[in-house]
C-alpha cells in the first residue's frame, strides 16, 4: 500500500469556496464572501504599502527568524522576543506544537464542535482524540479537565471558538487550570483575540510561567491579511525552541512580514474594523431575529445561525445568487450555518437575498 494505514481513514479539510470559483461555476460576476470570516474591511493601508516596498526583494530568501516583525512584537506583547515563535498562519503553529510534543497514541482533548484542524492534525500524529462535547454551544472546560488522563499530553481550546463564537471567561479558565497535572500542554487559539470586547475575557499569557501553555493569535482576522498566511504562537522559551526544531526554513514569506509589521502600527483600522462589525453583526441579529432563525451570541465576526433541515439547501441557493456562506456539515452540525460579518452593503445583499429564499420556501 502506497499511503499509510493511519491517514487512509482521514478526511481532508475542505475551505470555504474562493470567490473565483464560484464566479466560473455559477457564471456570475459579482460575488459576495460570508465564509470564512476575512475582515470585510481588507488589509491596512500601511500594510499595502509595506507589501509594495517589499516586492522588490523577492527574490531573495525571507528572514527565516522574522527578527524585526518578532522584535516589534515582543515588545508589544511585553515579552522578549524568545517566547514567540511565526507561522504560515496560526493553523502552522498547530501543526509545529503536535509536530513537537504529541507522539502516537497520546491523547489529545478536543471540544466537538471545534475548529476542524486540531482533529486533523493530531491524527496525522496518530494521536488517540477524545472528543468532549459542547454545553449550550460553549467549551464544557470541567469535562474537559475530567477527561485528563496520564497520558493526555494536549488540550486545545479555541477561545473564542470557532464556529460557535462564543467565549469561557477568566474565573473559567482559572478554575480549569487550577490543579493541572504537570507534563500537559495547554493551546488556547485566540485567532479572534483581537476582535473581542468583553471585559471577563482571560488573560491567557499570565499562565506562561506557571503552566505549559502556547498561545496563538494571527494576522489573517483583525489585520485582514489571510491571503499572505501569517500567525504566531506565544510561550515559554524551552517550549518555543522545541517548535522551533520541527519548524520549516523561511516558513513565512517576507511579503507577510512587511505587512504584519506595518499593520501593526495601523490602530486606526483596527478600530474601523470593530465598529464595521459591531454594526454589521447587530444589523444581521435584528434581521434574525424578525425572521424567527435562532442563532448563537458571537464575540467575534461570524454568527452561528440554526436554519433547521432546510440549512443545506439554504445555502445551495444562496450559492446560486452568489453569496457564499458555510455549510456546517463538516462539523456534524446539519441544521446550521455559518455566516460571516461583510460590509453593510453586502450584509443587506445577504439578508435580501436571504428572506426571498425563505419566502419561496415558505
Amino acid at each position: 500500500m502506497l499511503a499509510r494505514k493511519d491517514i487512509l481513514k482521514i478526511k481532508p479539510y475542505i475551505p470555504g469556496r474562493p470567490i473565483e470559483e464560484v464566479k466560473r461555476k455559477q457564471r456570475l460576476k459579482k460575488v459576495i464572501k460570508l465564509a470564512s470570516n476575512e475582515n470585510a474591511l481588507g488589509p491596512s493601508a500601511e500594510a499595502v504599502r509595506a507589501i509594495k516596498g517589499a516586492l522588490g526583494r523577492v527574490n531573495r530568501y525571507p528572514d527565516g527568524d522574522c527578527f524585526y516583525l518578532k522584535k516589534k512584537l515582543a515588545r508589544r506583547l511585553k515579552l522578549a522576543p524568545k517566547n514567540l515563535i511565526f507561522g504560515c498562519g496560526s493553523d502552522e503553529v498547530i501543526v509545529l506544537a503536535v509536530r513537537a510534543f504529541v507522539e502516537k497514541q497520546d491523547e489529545v482533548i478536543i471540544a466537538r464542535p471545534t475548529f476542524l484542524i486540531y482533529e486533523l492534525v493530531s491524527r496525522i500524529a496518530g494521536a488517540k482524540i477524545k472528543l468532549i462535547p459542547l454545553k449550550g454551544f460553549r467549551y464544557d472546560l470541567r469535562a474537559m479537565k475530567n477527561a485528563v488522563t496520564p497520558k493526555t499530553k494536549l488540550i486545545f481550546i479555541a477561545n473564542p471558538d470557532n464556529p460557535t463564537g462564543s467565549y469561557v471567561n477568566a474565573k473559567e479558565v482559572g478554575e480549569f487550570m487550577r490543579g493541572l497535572p504537570r507534563g500537559l500542554i495547554i493551546y488556547f487559539d485566540e485567532a479572534y483575540y483581537e476582535l473581542v470586547e468583553k471585559r471577563d475575557f482571560p488573560d491567557s499569557l499570565k499562565y506562561l510561567n506557571t503552566h505549559n501553555v502556547i498561545v496563538a493569535r494571527t494576522f489573517s482576522k483583525a489585520y485582514g491579511l489571510s491571503g499572505l498566511r501569517i500567525g504566531y504562537g506565544i510561550s515559554r522559551p524551552q517550549i518555543i525552541d522545541y517548535m522551533n526544531r520541527v519548524r520549516e526554513p523561511f516558513n513565512v514569506n517576507s511579503l507577510a512580514q512587511a505587512a504584519a509589521f506595518a499593520a501593526l502600527d495601523d490602530k486606526a483600522h483596527l478600530l474601523r474594523t470593530r465598529r464595521l462589525i459591531k454594526e454589521g453583526k447587530g444589523y444581521l441579529c435584528r434581521n434574525f431575529r424578525k425572521l424567527n432563525l435562532p442563532f448563537v451570541e458571537s464575540v467575534t465576526n461570524f454568527i452561528l445561525i440554526n436554519a433547521g433541515p432546510r440549512a443545506r439547501k439554504i445555502s445551495q441557493r444562496l450559492l446560486r445568487k452568489g453569496i457564499i456562506v458555510r455549510d456546517m456539515r463538516a462539523w456534524g452540525m446539519n441544521n446550521f450555518i455559518r455566516v460571516t460579518v461583510g460590509t453593510m452593503a453586502e450584509n443587506r445583499s445577504f439578508i435580501k437575498a436571504l428572506k426571498e429564499i425563505l419566502r419561496r420556501q415558505g
